[in-house]
């Protein structure tokens, strides 16, 4: 950290203090937060102090808009879209809210005159554990996007404790600690004790009749968890909207008993705050047994429940009965997990609100819209009917009711067609009935979207297909995108400026803007300059690497990147066999002439994934071979980098020359990283799965390097009768690799420790196409080998890939849902001028 000088107080008007832009009340704030927010001085002021202020700095500037932006929706009486998700990877908001206010600079110069680097105290900040992969990266970016087109948007879902975990790799395998993120407390949350809604599990459902004759149920003798909301400001670009993020907390009715304590017992004491805060305590806790399902349950219905009631209280504030109700309000589900929502509403609105089914079911239906993130059939989520009866037993009646109306409905459009009521049944029976929540929400939902163009089809033609048949008007595609304020303009500063400096920032909010970088790719000196701000990112990167992995690594060399969530179709054990034969070929032919090439893996696997966690112990001990083999003489390298999150990506999607997106076609929903590379100049090999496809559409067959077998051809080959012995015995090289893995060349302590993962690829079917993929895979690589060669030729596909991003922008993505499945319009925010 730059050498710290005496903070100077500054006088400024005392207006300023809260909202003042430019640099001295900038710095007024800062030194006024260190003291009297932090209680500490230039002396005691620990670097997270300082972060904390800088914080605090940043937070006030956003209270004003926050507090205009929810009364001009009052105002305005708008239509209002709700996000319910399980995941938002947020990653950090320091630099990310500054940039948005338009205040990077002038916090930069007010920080650095005081003596503090503005990027160091960005490190300080904490990621936030909310999320875990692609599908609450996504919701961040779709938060940010609906704050800077001005929509009316909310995102919901709940404050974990302790996020998925802490990643550490110790002597190679994956670790799990907590991911305390909360040690520090967190600068951008407000508590919301007002905002305390009941949540009920178990108990009974009792029939009455009401004071007027009218029939009713209601559910009685029930556990009590209270919902505590917590909220965080979400600025939009260069406007003056700021919307919410609303979490929701579990906490206990009953948080101490001093009877027990009394008696000496002091565990049971606090038992009961014990057991209901563990609701919020994890994502994605462990559920092989079925207390650990219990409490994935619970979480999802935990959350929607708040939800609803809240955005119930919303509505009733300036609404009299519900016949406007989907005029005002639209739900979004993000994936299957907030899909108990449907029958949330409808227990809501008939026992507590009063209606009658139809008129709640029609109402219910216009107000909620479904994203489906998976083609994998075990990730379509189902729960044991004898679960959810014991935890939500008026809900299981609610969705029985549902289930049998909509199957009269097919009865009545195919008569006699018991197969199709099997397949489309909510209910699954069998040994152990269950309940399919996907299904729940396309009955329930006004619109289905896939999120990639051969995504949606693949959902509409096959996994879905008997409701797309039934209901092929709500069906529709919404490709995903990213947000380039965070995935350009804040992590890649260097490129952000050259690109402004020669077309503008407009591409900020318009990212087609870009379009006007092609002519540029021709220009010598412009390529020469992109290289350097490449060869930078490298360099700093490299720097990240030497302090986390003790690694040294070729900043000349093909920074080749994979890193997402670690799964067998996301195919990081086909990437880590193309290192074994790299590694081979060198071996073989140490002279020979080869890119130097740099292999850096990143990602977590869930924590009761075994193949998954095997996969990232082969990684580490291939890397322990080939970084030190005196052969390879730095021309291959290879690491792991630990905890990936926001904060790690970015910094090392700016740096990447090469990005990997090689999972098995027609198994990827869509990826978002694909897109995040591109936008920053990295050339993807990949096969033609999720948005891959797309992003070749946009950059031409030149600019990307596609390999292996389309989806249909998986689809074949399956049902061909598909046998990785083939490939195995037809190729030399795959044998070499397969047979090393298998024997122990990179486990000699334990010969077949690896032995799963090629049992997995020869005796097991090979479900995942990697023995089928291979050798394509290795001739794609050798064209990246070629091109690489070629600097000025690499130069300007980098270019050209960036230019052509306009259209994976989550702007675009977010305009298209509005339009076309919330209609929600925008509400510009005006600030006054003076104090209300």
């Amino acid at each position: 950290m730059a050498e710290k000088k005496k903070p100077v107080k500054i006088l400024t008007p005392s207006t300023n203090e809260f909202k003042g832009t430019d640099v001295e009340s900038l710095q007024h704030s800062f030194v006024n937060h260190l003291e009297y927010s932090c209680a500490k001085d230039e002396y005691s002021a620990t670097e997270h102090d300082c972060y904390t202020s800088a914080a605090l700095m940043a937070r006030d500037r956003l209270i004003e808009r926050w507090v205009e932006t929810q009364q001009a929706y009052y105002n305005a009486d708008a239509k209002r879209v709700y996000y319910l998700s399980l995941e938002f990877l947020m990653g950090r908001a320091l630099g990310n809210n500054l940039i948005n206010l338009g205040l990077y600079n002038n916090a930069h110069r007010a920080l650095m005159e005081l003596g503090y680097e503005l990027e160091e105290l960005q490190e300080k900040e904490w990621d936030p554990g909310l999320g875990n992969g692609g599908l609450g990266r996504l919701a961040a970016c779709f938060l940010d996007s609906m704050a800077t087109l001005e929509l009316p948007a909310y995102g919901y879902g709940i404050r974990y404790e302790y996020g998925i975990f802490f990643q550490k790799i110790n002597d190679g395998y994956q670790v799990e600690t907590p991911d305390n993120w909360l040690r520090y407390g967190n600068a951008w949350e407000f508590p919301r004790p007002e905002y305390l809604y009941p949540v009920r599990f178990r108990g009974r459902v009792e029939q009455y009749t009401d004071e007027k004759g009218v029939f009713r149920v209601r559910w009685v003798d029930a556990d009590m968890v209270m919902a505590m909301a917590y909220d965080t400001p979400v600025p939009g670009y260069a406007n003056n909207t700021v919307n919410n993020m609303r979490l929701w907390s579990a906490k206990s009715t009953r948080e101490f008993n001093l009877d027990y304590f009394n008696t000496g017992d002091y565990e049971k004491a606090v038992a009961d705050q014990s057991n209901s805060e563990n609701i919020s305590k994890v994502l994605y806790p462990k559920d092989e047994s079925f207390k650990g399902k219990e409490l994935r349950l619970k979480q999802e219905y935990f959350f929607v429940s708040a939800t609803l009631q809240d955005i119930l209280r919303r509505f009733k504030k300036t609404h009299e009965g519900f016949s406007a109700f989907p005029d005002k309000v639209a739900i979004q589900l993000n994936d299957t997990h907030p899909a108990i929502a449907i029958a949330e509403l409808m227990r809501l609105f008939m026992d507590v609100e009063g209606l009658g089914w139809d008129e709640a079911w029609a109402i219910t239906i216009k107000t909620f819209g479904y994203t489906n993130h998976t083609v994998l059939p075990e990730a379509l989520e189902q729960w044991s009917l004898g679960l959810m009866e014991y935890l939500l037993p008026r809900h299981v009646q609610i969705i029985y009711e549902i289930n049998r109306r909509f199957l009269d409905e097919v009865s009545a459009k195919y008569p006699g067609d018991v197969n199709r009521l099997h397949r489309m049944s909510i209910i699954e029976e069998g040994p152990e009935k269950k309940v399919r929540m996907a299904n729940l929400a396309i009955v329930g939902s006004h619109s289905v979207n896939g999120v990639a163009a051969l995504h949606s089809e693949i959902i509409k033609n096959n996994i879905f297909r008997d409701f797309y048949e039934f209901y092929p008007n709500k069906f529709n595609n919404k490709t995903n995108g990213i947000t380039q304020r965070r995935w350009l303009k804040l992590c890649n500063p260097g490129l952000s400026s050259l690109i402004s400096s020669k077309i503008g920032d407009g591409w900020t909010k318009d990212l087609y803007e870009l379009k006007k970088l092609i002519p540029l790719a021709d220009d010598a000196d412009f390529r020469k300059k992109w290289n350097d701000v490449k060869r930078e990112n490298k360099k700093r990167l490299a720097e990240y690497i030497w302090r986390k992995n003790a690694v040294e690594v070729n900043i000349d060399s093909i920074f080749d990147c994979q890193i997402k969530r670690l799964h067998e179709y996301k195919r990081q054990l086909l990437n880590a066999m193309h290192v074994v034969h790299l590694y081979n070929r060198i071996k073989d032919n140490p002279k020979g002439a080869f890119a130097p090439r740099t292999v850096i893996f990143a990602g977590k696997a869930a924590p009761g994934y075994y193949i998954s966690k095997l996969v990232i112990k082969l990684i580490n001990s291939i890397a322990d071979i080939v970084n030190n083999d005196a052969d390879i003489a730095g021309r291959l390298k290879v690491l792991f980098l630990a905890n990936y999150c926001v904060s790690n990506a970015e910094k090392i999607i700016p740096a990447a020359d090469l990005s990997e997106q090689i999972s098995t076609a027609g198994y990827e929903a869509s990826g978002t990283g694909n897109m995040k590379f591109a936008l920053n100049g990295a050339l993807t090999i990949g096969t033609l799965d999720g948005a891959n496809v797309e992003i070749g559409e946009e950059v031409g067959d030149e600019n990307i390097f596609i390999f292996g077998l389309k989806s249909d051809e998986v689809v074949r080959k399956k049902f061909g009768g598909y046998n990785p012995w083939d490939h195995y015995h037809a190729s030399q090289d795959l044998r070499r690799v397969v047979d090393m893995i298998k024997d122990g060349f990179f486990s000699p302590a334990d010969r077949g420790l690896f032995q799963p993962l090629t049992d997995l690829l020869l005796k097991h079917g090979d479900q995942y196409m990697l023995m089928a993929d291979f050798d394509e895979y290795v001739k794609c690589q050798e064209r990246v080998r070629t091109a690489y060669l070629d600097t000025e030729g690499w130069v300007r596909k980098s270019i050209l890939n960036t230019a052509n991003m306009g259209k994976f922008s989550s702007d675009r993505t977010i305009s298209q849902y509005a339009d076309e499945i919330w209609g929600v319009k925008p509400v510009p925010v005006k600030i006054p001028r003076e104090p209300r």
